[in-house]
């Protein structure tokens, strides 16, 4: 079988998967977030936390306990790497300088995950599991929350309240999270990943005869990373490394882990929106960008050009003969159209244009499916901004889902799109244009920018991933990524609450003759289409200068 041939093969059998999922998963998912029973082990939480569970909330209100929530998750984590040589199981190692702490606290709470260093040598045992691991699943699950209020924002009437985001939290966390991740590991177990704690690990003899220690791999922890909601990897390689992702069929369950909730909620937005086709309609946005950008990043490093990649049929450098060039780029992608930010490949070694590819992907806002809960809500505001465009090609009031689309509603939605492409350009600019941001460089010429770019744009859409070739752990790069991360994740956030809080007072508009149906093709095009254009009329320019100058050189 050809490289070609085997990957269509492993990509026609990830997307089946999906599509078992999508049913079941997305319907578990709509009960969570409409139920009105609590389970007791979430009323003991309601009742440490002083939580009226019963009580709904403004937007406002929402958008206050995402943001306490988030800045209180911020200094324990950045407390407990500052203590770290004080705790037990601390595997005697120093407490992370503050620049890198300030990063590390924002990249897990703001379900980023970037890292600026190598996690076996930096973190012990009870920061990688009562800090990292624990924003690995609650970070998420603020992602989903938001998500569902945008969703009842459009599926309520004449209402001033989204839910509780306590509740909406802890749900998605026990009731979704947890056990998803719960039966992951136990399949990564099977499938060879290594299970061990403190105690266990590996020796290595060094040179001289020093030997150095290095702690074994968590799967229940490389499994939580695969939901799509952690980037950061226990090794340094991340999930390119054999403890962690051993063989091809952990791969492929990899990827199904990173996709398959946020490919999952458009049918659970069908359901709470009271038409399944609307749930249909997005989730055809999201696979046709997602087959596009695969198809592209295949094609791309498939016929690399060169002497030593065409003599053994595809670009090899970076990747791992286990998983070969085909399903590597296949991780690529779906790494980059999600927020997961996992690797099993070196992006950096990536052609010109495969590379290209994997930082548009990300510059689309991640919406192919998308980040757990981010994806969902980024397609929905790009929804809007489509039916306002046809709105004014056709010279009537634009109307989604029964809502119009009027100048409060739209200028929110316009400041969403236009937050990522402000942090990623001024960031990239202000890294390349000082002293400190270029002396990180270890390339020039256009893959150097392409290399700072990524850097950028992964932290400003709250991936993770990472292109290397800069050495990101100095103050500088700690700080501006940090603060990239930041208003990246909370500034959509606040505008995404208030355009929900704005939708759910009106009162429903009726259909018309002139109304734009939103669940045929013509609309899934048009999505597609806004989607893609606005993407390119924005960063064309950066991307002329990076990886496009660099294909055509």
């Amino acid at each position: 079988m050809s490289p070609a041939l085997a990957g269509i093969v492993f990509i026609a059998s990830l997307l089946l998967a999906l599509a078992l999922c999508y049913r079941p998963l997305g319907d578990y998912m709509y009960r969570v977030y409409t139920g009105t029973r609590h389970s007791r082990v979430e009323r003991v939480i309601f009742r440490l936390l002083g939580v009226r569970p019963d009580t709904e909330q403004r937007w406002s209100v929402y958008a206050r306990g995402v943001l306490a929530f988030s800045v209180l998750s911020i200094l324990f984590l950045y407390g407990l790497q500052r203590l770290q040589s004080h705790l037990f199981l601390s595997l005697d190692m120093r407490p992370v300088e503050p620049p890198l702490a300030w990063n590390t606290a924002v990249s897990f709470v703001t379900n980023t995950n970037w890292q600026a260093y190598a996690g076996e040598t930096t973190m012990g045992h009870v920061v990688q599991t009562a800090g990292l691991a624990v924003q690995n699943f609650v970070s998420a699950a603020v992602g989903m929350a938001v998500a569902m209020a945008l969703v009842r924002g459009f599926a309520r009437t004449k209402s001033d309240t989204l839910g509780n985001f306590w509740v909406d939290l802890v749900r998605g966390t026990l009731r979704i999270l947890l056990p998803i991740a719960f039966v992951a590991a136990v399949l990564l177990v099977a499938g060879g990943a290594i299970q061990t704690f403190a105690g266990h690990g590996t020796w290595t003899t060094l040179t001289g005869g020093e030997q150095t220690f290095t702690p074994g791999a968590v799967a229940s922890q490389e499994a939580i990373k695969d939901l799509g909601t952690n980037g950061g990897g226990f090794f340094n390689v991340n999930s390119a490394h054999p403890f962690e992702n051993p063989t091809a069929w952990t791969n492929w369950l990899t990827i199904l882990l990173m996709t398959v909730i946020a490919s999952c909620l458009p049918r659970t937005f069908g359901r709470m929106v009271g038409d399944d086709r609307q749930g249909y309609a997005i989730v055809s946005v999201m696979a046709i960008i997602a087959i596009l950008s695969i198809g592209v990043t295949g094609w791309a490093e498939l016929s690399a050009g060169g002497t030593v990649p065409q003599a053994v049929g595809a670009a090899m450098e970076g990747r791992e003969a286990r998983f070969g060039t085909s399903n590597s780029a296949l991780f690529a992608s779906a790494t980059t159209l999600t927020s997961t930010g996992a690797v099993d490949s070196a992006h950096d070694s990536y052609t010109a244009i495969g590379g290209g590819m994997l930082i548009f992907n990300m510059l689309l806002g991640e919406v192919a499916p998308g980040g757990v809960g981010a994806g969902l809500y980024g397609i929905l505001i790009l929804a809007v901004i489509t039916v306002f465009v046809a709105g004014l090609m056709v010279g009537r009031t634009p109307e989604y889902l029964g809502k119009r689309i009027g100048a409060r509603e739209i200028k929110l939605a316009s400041l969403y799109f236009l937050v990522t492409p402000a942090l990623v350009l001024v960031g990239a600019a202000v890294a390349m244009g000082t002293e400190a941001g270029r002396a990180a460089m270890l390339n020039g010429g256009p893959h150097g920018l392409s290399e700072i770019l990524y850097a950028y744009t992964s932290a400003s859409n709250n991936n993770g991933s990472a292109f290397a070739g800069v050495s990101v752990n100095t103050t500088f790069h700690n700080t501006t990524l940090g603060l990239c991360m930041a208003f990246g994740r909370f500034v959509p956030i606040v505008l995404v609450l208030a355009l929900a809080g704005a939708l759910a007072k009106q009162a429903p508009v009726p259909v018309g003759a002139g109304t734009l149906p939103t669940h045929r093709p013509q609309f899934v095009g048009m999505v597609v289409g806004v989607t893609i254009i606005l993407v390119a009329l924005t960063f064309l320019p950066a991307l002329a200068l990076g990886p496009l100058a660099e294909g055509l050189s």
